[in-house]
């Protein structure tokens, strides 16, 4: 046995016991870095007690949503399922009196908690890279603001604050290790990571790697973007192999951010995803290509993995998205993001024909490929985890081959 056979052997006693969680029913449960984004952009969306049956269908037990709706978070109480709310962007000027701020928290927030499980609130989305540029004025002290009502009101112990932003804030993001900040968000930037290390919260990216490949989709191989196995790329600075975009664009923010000063902030996903449909120009999306992007990466966060410069760390990932939204302004594709249509079914064959769950105040709720949503109690899902299991083996397989 050789000494690289040797260094394989913990990551092999992983899968094993990655498989006996798959044989014992409890895989999706234990999974608690996977949530997806439940956009309401759509005229036709079902309930949201009927898409609490959809997410435990799904065995999620995260959620965001991209406001504070009312009938959402009273619904969602007591149902165990985590979920990050949305201050809108023009709702940013108002929360720049602290009165103002607390009175928010007090009527949008306290109401709910503990039994609606708000776990973080998102001050405004993308500020920095927002067509309105006076926005990025308001960030810090709205959130500064919305901190100090919580811990005024006694919440902060329950809801962390933060902001995402998209990848158009850096510089530099290839190779990873050369990851920098655009000279003119440094400032503020400095002052958003300043305040999630004081108040360990973590920095919010939306990572898109199909944006990159429909921009550049001869020099991008298309299996470096989908998470299928490829021989990927090692950065030369700091040898770290990498398999798939995402990683790549996770660390170029993680080490972005040391470069300020900031080495141990916490880089998650708030937003990733693969469109099904899109217009002519709109290289890539394909309901195999989406099927295939989020299966992959629903895979890799059952393996519980973390990117090359983190591995100890467990990568916290939002899909995008829930449903389809008809009604969102755009090309193509941004109507077509989500895994299910608004009927329930799926947009796509993700590769889970049948996922159900029955919870003592829900009858069990099976969601195919169908336009039809079947009642069933009785139904097993062997199908779904003889699946499962021969994608992670091919995951892990491709990760130490």
């Amino acid at each position: 046995m050789t000494s690289r056979t040797f260094t394989r052997l913990p990551n092999l006693i992983n899968v094993l016991l990655l498989l006996s969680l798959v044989f014992s029913g409890n895989i999706v449960q234990s999974v608690t870095s996977l949530g997806i984004n439940y956009g309401q952009v759509g005229n036709n969306l079902p309930s949201p007690d009927k898409v609490i049956n959809l997410l435990r269908s799904l065995r999620i037990t995260k959620t965001r949503i991209y406001d504070t709706n009312p009938q959402i978070l009273s619904a969602f109480a007591n149902s165990n399922i985590e979920i990050i709310v949305t201050i809108e962007n023009q709702v940013l000027t108002l929360l720049q009196d602290p009165q103002q701020a607390l009175q928010w928290v007090g009527s949008h927030i306290k109401p709910y908690i503990p039994a609606t499980r708000i776990t973080g609130i998102m001050v405004g989305n993308e500020l920095f890279t927002d067509e309105d540029s006076s926005l990025i004025g308001y960030m810090m002290p709205a959130m500064i603001n919305i901190h100090k009502a919580l811990v005024q009101l006694g919440l902060d112990r329950y809801v962390q604050v933060s902001s995402p932003s998209s990848l158009a804030v850096l510089a530099e993001s290839y190779p990873p290790s050369a990851g920098s900040f655009k000279p003119e968000v440094s400032s503020v930037m400095q002052q958003l990571l300043q305040f999630l290390e004081a108040t360990r919260s973590p920095f919010w990216i939306n990572a898109y790697p199909y944006f990159a490949y429909k921009d550049n989709p001869d020099k991008i191989p298309i299996d470096y973007v989908l998470f299928n196995r490829n021989v990927g790329m090692t950065d030369p600075n700091t040898r770290l192999h990498y398999d798939n975009m995402m990683y790549a664009q996770v660390d170029a923010v993680a080490f972005a951010a040391a470069k300020l000063g900031y080495r141990n902030i916490e880089v998650r996903v708030a937003e990733t995803g693969w469109p099904s449909k899109g217009d002519a120009a709109e290289v890539g999306a394909s309901p195999l290509n989406a099927a295939t992007y989020n299966r992959n990466l629903m895979m890799r966060q059952f393996a519980g993995e973390g990117t090359p410069a983190r591995r100890n760390s467990r990568l916290d990932v939002y899909i995008f998205a829930l449903f389809n939204e008809d009604m969102k302004p755009g090309p193509t594709s941004e109507k077509n993001y989500g895994i299910f249509r608004p009927d329930g079914s799926l947009a796509y064959n993700l590769g889970f024909s049948t996922m159900s769950t029955t919870t003592a105040n829900s009858e069990s709720v099976t969601y195919s490929s169908s336009a039809t949503k079947v009642v069933n109690k009785e139904k097993t899902t062997l199908e779904c985890w003889t699946i499962l299991i021969l994608a992670m083996i091919q995951v892990v397989i491709s990760r130490l081959f």
